[in-house]
């Protein structure tokens, strides 16, 4: 079972990263240019993005 994580280090890992679907890279942006599909990937040019899974 994991250990509660301090606020800094969830807001590190997971706060505005996302993971893009096609090449699995991660991405650090704004959650509403996500969503209107303004943001693409770095490595392969893809738009569609996912949220970074919080495991706790």
């Amino acid at each position: 079972m994991p250990k509660k994580m301090f606020p800094e280090a969830m807001q590190r890992l997971f706060y505005r990263v996302y993971v893009c679907k096609v090449c699995k890279s991660k991405i650090r942006a704004d959650p509403a240019k996500v969503r209107k599909g303004k943001i693409k990937c770095r490595k392969c040019g893809s738009h569609d993005l996912r949220p970074k899974r919080r495991l706790i």
